[in-house]
């Protein structure tokens, strides 16, 4: 799900370049915070597609516990480059409209700040909320017992 979000990013990212208006609207330190963002936007993508590389390459018959964690890990590991760029490329989107840096950066701020909470924070609070269901419904005393 995440895959097809990041290639779409990264193919405007890689237009954008190209655009007549690039380097006429964008400073040369917006330039060089796009190269970051889509430097970003590739480690993502490394990221996301190195599980699907690992099962291929390992054992494509078998889905084991340590290649589903191992995917979760490089799964959660791309959404923070993944943030960072599409928070730089919102800063700058900010800074070309608005020409104000306290806003960009703002916008910029809040964007990653939302991605921190929504793939973070409410994962573990929600980790947080089972366990205690579990611990008061008597589901934990049965799971040791077996």
């Amino acid at each position: 799900m995440v895959l097809p979000g990041i290639q779409a990013l990264f193919g405007f990212q890689l237009i954008a370049v190209f655009n007549h208006g690039f380097s006429d609207k964008l400073s040369t330190g917006q330039q060089q915070l796009h190269f970051i963002s889509i430097i970003l936007t590739i480690c993502a993508v490394a990221l996301v597609m190195s599980p699907a590389a690992l099962h291929r390459q390992i054992d494509p018959l078998a889905v084991t516990r340590r290649f589903i964690e191992s995917s979760t890990t490089l799964l959660l590991l791309s959404m923070v480059p993944l943030g960072l760029s599409i928070s730089l490329e919102l800063y700058i989107i900010a800074q070309i409209i608005t020409g104000l840096f306290w806003l960009s950066f703002l916008a910029a701020g809040g964007v990653l700040l939302l991605f921190f909470s929504l793939w973070v924070l409410l994962p573990n609070i929600e980790r947080r909320d089972r366990r205690s269901v579990w611990r008061h419904s008597g589901i934990a005393k049965k799971a040791e017992e077996s």
